[in-house]
């Protein structure tokens, strides 16, 4: 590489050996197109029948843990769950369902069982991140995630598709696909009228997408694409931006039927009080990632003040509505807490090279908004968070439905990881710990229309299931794949939880092991990149090298 001419030459070094990485990584990492999900190398099941013995039950629904019971499974349905004893007494073996020659048995003695988890806001990863689908897959996977919604379909919804019908088949190790579609993709032209609009829904719906993702569009366009999605009996979600919402807010969008918003945009903008939009600095470009975001992290302060008259009246139309709030708190948690979210012990093992190169700070990359992060920035996000909070809470207490989706693969946010981070910030919202699990199982299935079939341990529902070997209602962090730090009897810290087995549709799914296959598959993308994570962006090699100030 040719030397330029700098008044600080280990600042050039650093420059130029920074870039060298990011293109080789570019070279050797990223696929040109999204990578194909190997068949199903893992998992053992389905059984005739399977039975799950003496475990501690949170069935999903907001009851209480009862234990010890035994769940019974024919095939990928539940067939029976039955209470056999007593916390601290031995269980009576007459009390018990009994075992058939071929059954499968698991003693779950002292682990818990929860519901398998619903990922409203599941990207199936992406070129521009480098980051494949079996990548992706066994991250949720190995935290428990049994069912995604893949919010935009954006590997192309004939790929999504595809995905889909396998995992029905369990033909891949992958949780079960909700196929949303964003609004346009695949037209040649853009949409410009209401009848084009409808149109295009109408394609879209026969293709097989189970819904929809709308980001900015006219009034107009926006209330025929809902009134068509509810015609063909689709799903819709929207991402409320700043270039429309002045015009159409969500609110506005749940009156003509919209049955999700994504985030919160759109929200403080429908409890505005003395203003019509936010205010934005004069010199404010929407293009610049930085000036989006920082300027989002003070908008709600901009709205009406919590349980004022205005607030309430807004929050209650909505339950009324039976309007779904996915709200996706972890994808901006970098926004108050930079520093946090790039130190995550878990990104050195894994995140990928390709990712971690995606994530630093550009002006290119969506998310990578670091340019130069301040404090000031930070303030305002912590109280655009507490701000958040309690409507999320309130909602919740007055019978509206609030959803976990996760939005990874930005902003230091983790497949798998960011789920269960996720839950840690609806705990932090005043969410009682059995509301979380909820949130993350029962609700998401409502909202997907799967409340029969997925979201909670009932019989005749599909055997979908989570087991952990400690309490996630006292310590929710034992569901990140790299547990929880415990002291032991022996005054020694050791590693507790991480989820043990992930069952869908009645197959058992060592959760460890999925985690150690991404491991592996990060520690190779290393190897061939001679890459390690040693400080925030910088590669090994760069670092070394513009620390002696050489370049190439």
């Amino acid at each position: 590489m040719k030397r330029v001419g700098c008044a600080l030459p280990k600042k050039c070094a650093l420059l130029g050996f920074t870039l060298l990485v990011a293109m080789v990584l570019h070279a050797q990492e990223k696929p040109k197109s999204i990578q194909e999900a190997p068949p199903r190398a893992e998992g053992e099941g389905p059984f005739k029948r399977l039975i799950l013995r003496s475990a501690t039950l949170i069935d999903g629904t907001g009851a209480p843990a009862i234990g010890p019971m035994d769940i019974v499974v024919a095939g990928n349905r539940i067939v029976d769950i039955k209470s056999v004893g007593y916390p601290g007494v031995p269980i009576d073996a007459e009390k018990r369902p009994k075992a058939e020659a071929g059954d499968k048995e698991l003693d779950l003695s002292g682990m818990f069982v929860m519901p398998g988890f619903i990922d409203m806001h599941g990207h199936i990863g992406g070129v521009s991140q480098g980051t494949p689908a079996e990548y992706v897959f066994k991250l949720w996977m190995g935290h428990g995630i049994t069912t995604i919604r893949d919010p935009g379909s954006g590997n192309g919804l004939k790929w999504t598709l595809a995905h889909k019908a396998k995992s029905a088949k369990n033909e891949n190790t992958a949780p079960r696909i909700k196929a949303y579609v964003t609004f346009g993709q695949g037209h040649d032209r853009p949409i410009a009228t209401p009848a084009e609009a409808r149109t295009w829904v109408a394609q879209v719906a026969k293709q097989g997408a189970d819904g929809l993702k709308i980001f900015s569009v006219s009034p107009q366009i926006m209330a025929a694409i809902l009134d068509e999605a509810k015609k063909q009996g689709i799903r819709t979600a929207s991402h409320h931006p700043q270039l429309s919402v002045a015009r159409v807010n969500a609110l506005t969008t749940a009156r003509w039927g919209l049955t999700t918003m994504e985030h919160w945009y759109g929200l403080p903008e429908a409890l505005f009080t003395d203003r019509s939009i936010q205010d934005y600095p004069l010199d404010f470009n929407y293009n610049d990632e930085q000036h989006r975001f920082g300027q989002a992290g003070r908008l709600w302060k901009q709205a009406a003040k919590p349980y004022s008259e205005h607030w309430y009246k807004v929050l209650d139309e909505l339950i009324r509505l039976d309007f779904t709030i996915d709200p996706t708190m972890v994808t901006y948690e970098g926004s108050r807490d930079f520093h946090r979210v790039r130190r995550l012990e878990w990104h050195e093992e894994y995140t990928l090279p390709s990712l971690w190169e995606f994530y630093k700070p550009n002006r290119i990359s969506h998310g990578s908004y670091w340019f130069y992060w301040t404090t000031e920035d930070e303030i305002a996000w912590k109280e655009n968070f507490r701000l958040w909070m309690a409507f999320l809470n309130e909602y919740k207490n007055r019978g509206g439905r609030v959803t976990i989706g996760s939005d990874s693969g930005f902003i230091y946010n983790l497949y798998g990881f960011g789920f269960i981070r996720e839950m840690e910030l609806f705990r932090e919202a005043g969410f009682h710990p059995i509301e979380v699990i909820r949130a993350a199982t029962l609700k998401g299935a409502e909202a997907l229309g799967m409340a029969d079939e997925i979201g909670s341990v009932e019989v005749g529902k599909l055997a979908d299931f989570v087991v952990v070997e400690e309490n996630p209602l006292q310590n929710l962090s034992v569901l990140y794949g790299t547990g929880a730090v415990k002291l032991n009897e022996k005054n020694e810290p050791v590693r507790v939880g991480g989820v043990k087995y992930t069952i869908k549709d009645g197959i058992i799914y060592d959760a460890k092991q999925l985690l150690a296959d991404v491991r592996k598959m990060v520690q190779e993308a290393k190897t061939r990149a001679n890459y390690e994570i040693t400080q925030p962006g910088i590669s090994a090699p760069a670092a070394k090298k513009a620390a002696s100030g050489t370049n190439e």
